[in-house]
């Protein structure tokens, strides 16, 4: 690849901005669209397999896009561009069309399909980051990153407190207010990642990546064979990463899945049944969950300094340890004002989930590869998920029941264990240079 050129600090921020918009719609998938499937009167055991769109297109797509992006290049569009800015599209429409889901499995079609605009833009986007800057610069990026997802994710949670006070009322069965923050999502998806890809250029392939690009081109077998290759040289830190990413990611789909119903039952004694009481609920999570982003982007930059004096994986460990204690705190909480308290832990959990993670994994990735294997990262994300959705459903009914209380805690036990997983990882010390910018 050309010479990577060192950016300035607001460089970086500009070429992070399209993070926010992706994130903003990852925020509603967390926290409004399971209130939606509760609105539209699904039951608790089958909110985890109507959460399975998410997970499955990540599994097919991520990896796919990745791979197809390592192969293209195109002198005006650039070789990451094209598929983000094709996935904020989709996400866009979709996001726009979701508070008109008139019945449950308009809904679940609907999430399918922001979820394959999601999954288009998200690794691409990420392998862009990795493209442009330097090792120098990398921790930076992928904090910046971390940064604009606490903020965008802030903005979701929030609009799920704030709106309801302007837009009252219902529209067939959702309240207004979700059509209110769907819009916003749908006009910031497009927005954020246009402006990212109009202040920061590609950079333009050197002549032998230009002639290897020509000799192997993109066709319609090339990205399964780059994704079995990249799976059979997978680095072995990146085994063990998996294995952390095994029990956080199951345990966080356990936690988004039951957070604002547990909330309900702890501080208000309501289900799901009772309407006003439960959109009391799911507004206050907004209001906790925002808060918790706020400090997910508050730490995020001070993450990579102590990642580089304790390393990456030490920071890690403490942050899933912190996000543990949230999770196993939450369901005993019945002061409502207790809870800011409560998702300290998740947000400086979350902060390390979004940035710290590529930092054990990045040295060790062949550059002209990032594109595939920020994929098979997403595969070992969405793996635990799938299970996640297909089995949690059993254990909810038959060993929980039906209690998203007693969710919250099994995903608290889960987190911990991921935790320690994470100690077992052995990679080198990844050398963070600190920037005067």
């Amino acid at each position: 690849m050309s010479t990577k050129f060192k950016l300035t600090f607001w460089q970086i921020i500009n070429m992070n901005v399209g993070f926010f918009g992706i994130q903003y719609s990852f925020g509603l998938q967390q926290s409004a669209v399971n209130p939606i499937y509760d609105f539209l009167h699904a039951s608790p055991d089958q909110i985890p397999i109507l959460n399975l769109a998410g997970p499955l297109t990540g599994l097919l797509i991520q990896p796919l896009i990745g791979a197809m992006s390592d192969k293209t290049w195109h002198p005006r569009w650039g070789r990451r561009k094209p598929y983000f800015f094709i996935g904020a599209i989709i996400c866009s429409i979709a996001l726009f069309l979701f508070p008109f889901s008139s019945s449950l499995w308009m809904a679940v079609g609907l999430l399918w399909i922001l979820d394959v605009g999601n999954n288009t833009a998200m690794e691409p986007y990420r392998a862009f980051i990795a493209d442009t800057l330097n090792e120098e610069q990398q921790p930076t990026g992928f904090q910046a990153q971390s940064f604009f997802t606490g903020f965008g994710q802030f903005l979701s949670y929030i609009s799920l407190f704030l709106f309801p006070i302007v837009f009252v009322g219902y529209t067939g069965e959702l309240p207004n207010w979700m059509y209110a923050s769907f819009f916003l999502g749908s006009v910031l998806s497009i927005t954020s990642i246009w402006w990212s890809m109009k202040k920061t250029p590609e950079i333009i392939p050197s002549d032998e990546e230009l002639a290897k690009l020509k000799a192997e081109p993109l066709n319609i077998f090339s990205p399964f064979i780059d994704i079995y290759k990249a799976v059979v040289e997978m680095p072995t830190v990146m085994w063990q990463l998996f294995l952390v990413y095994l029990f956080q990611w199951y345990a966080l789909m356990c936690y988004w899945q039951n957070n604002a119903k547990s909330i309900a039952l702890s501080v208000w004694n309501v289900t799901p049944d009772n309407k006003i009481a439960y959109e009391k609920a799911v507004g206050w999570n907004g209001l906790i969950g925002a808060f918790g982003f706020i400090i997910t982007f508050s730490i995020a930059f001070y993450l990579a300094k102590f990642a580089k004096k304790h390393s990456a994986k030490i920071t890690h460990f403490i942050c899933l340890l912190l996000g543990a204690i949230s999770f196993l705190c939450f369901p005993i909480v019945q002061n409502q004002y207790l809870f800011f308290v409560v998702i300290i832990g998740y947000g400086i959990a979350w902060a390390s989930m979004m940035g710290i993670p590529y930092l054990l994994v990045v040295s060790n990735i062949p550059k002209e590869r990032y594109g595939v294997y920020m994929g098979i990262i997403n595969m070992m994300i969405v793996i635990p998920m799938i299970i996640q959705n297909i089995s949690f459903g059993y254990i909810l009914k038959h060993f929980l029941n039906n209690d998203p209380r007693l969710a919250i805690s099994f995903a608290g036990i889960l987190l911990l264990i991921g935790a320690f997983c994470t100690l077992l990882i052995k990679t080198k010390k990844i050398k963070i240079v600190e920037s005067n910018e």
